[in-house]
């Protein structure tokens, strides 16, 4: 069974829908073993608790130097004996160090359809109200590995979704959350999980029969 850690800085919506998926047995292979949080009121602890999955609090400003904030992070992704990080809203840098010990072991899920809207300065909000002064027709998500350049590891899976008229970067993230982020979040997970994914040169491939 491979020990996933989650790390979370806010609400907790993809949080909820991994345990969600978990509770459905949808995530075979793997299991949430701890929730770490970059801020200590974090709602997304309080899920986890509810779930009854272990939490820890990691916050940036109470170590002077990102090779001590790393070194702390590693520690408890050690005692854990984690084999896939997954970042759902975490809002902290990830060293290069951290990402090379856990090479295609780190995943996280953009709102966006990478390459679009992506990068420094993409996140959140702003990812939102990016699209809708661009005026594209079609947004989404992606999840994909962690490497050393921002949103520009190997994408795993993506979705599209719709841009309405009336649209506000609000409504517009709910839509994107609930269409596209909720769904592939787990899906790429449990993908992960059995063992269906691989990648080379810098692209993942899913076994067909995973589809």
């Amino acid at each position: 069974m491979l020990n996933i850690a989650v790390l979370v800085s806010g609400g907790g919506t993809n949080l909820q829908a991994l345990i969600d998926a978990q509770n459905r047995s949808e995530i075979l292979g793997g299991r949430i073993a701890v929730v770490i949080s970059s801020k200590a009121e974090a709602y997304a602890l309080e899920r986890a608790k509810k779930a009854g999955i272990p939490t820890e609090t990691l916050i940036r400003k109470e170590y002077s130097t990102q090779e001590d904030y790393d070194a702390a992070l590693l520690r408890i992704l050690g005692r854990y004996q984690i084999g896939l990080i997954v970042l759902a809203g975490f809002m902290t840098i990830i060293s290069d160090n951290v990402i090379r010990h856990y090479e295609n072991k780190i995943i996280n899920v953009h709102p966006s359809l990478i390459p679009s809207f992506c990068g420094a300065g993409f996140y959140g909000l702003r990812v939102h109200r990016a699209v809708l002064e661009r005026g594209v027709k079609l947004t989404g998500a992606t999840v994909h590995f962690v490497n050393e350049v921002c949103d520009g590891g190997p994408i795993i899976l993506q979705k599209a979704v719709k841009v309405l008229e009336g649209d506000t970067p609000e409504i517009l993230q709910r839509r994107v959350m609930e269409q596209a982020e909720w769904i592939l979040l787990p899906k790429a997970v449990a993908l992960f999980c059995e063992g269906k994914i691989t990648v080379h040169n810098g692209k993942t491939k899913i076994r067909e029969d995973s589809i």
